[in-house]
């Protein structure tokens, strides 16, 4: 799955100018995903938990590049982002059994395309 994740950042890539708007496309991607699986209520569990699990790839593809030492994000906003992953990821697997809703994880994505958006 990861590799599927991988495999969209980098035909986002193509697509985009710089790296701030290839992270935002592909969260609008994987955000546009998890609003559809909200609108399926599970009704198509294939769907529903691979919105979800997209959406976990994105975010360990995003851990990753925080943890890399190149990475040039002041350290302070690193370690939130990575705080944010640990949630994302958690509350993730909770999602998935059935004890918690998709909404959060949007609201969160949203919130980073806010933040991409203005910087």
């Amino acid at each position: 799955m990861q590799a599927l994740a991988v495999k969209a950042y980098g035909e986002v890539r193509n697509r985009t100018a710089d790296n701030k708007s290839l992270e935002y496309a592909l969260f609008e991607q994987i955000t546009d995903g998890l609003r559809e699986a909200v609108d399926l209520d599970k009704t198509d569990a294939a769907k529903w938990a691979d919105a979800v699990n997209r959406n976990l790839e994105l975010w360990t593809v995003l851990t990753t590049d925080l943890l890399h030492p190149e990475n040039q994000l002041p350290d302070a906003i690193r370690k939130s982002l990575l705080e944010l992953s640990v949630f994302v990821r958690r509350h993730s697997m909770q999602v998935l059994s059935g004890d918690a809703q998709i909404a959060d994880l949007i609201e969160i994505n949203e919130s980073i395309m806010q933040g991409l958006k203005a910087t």
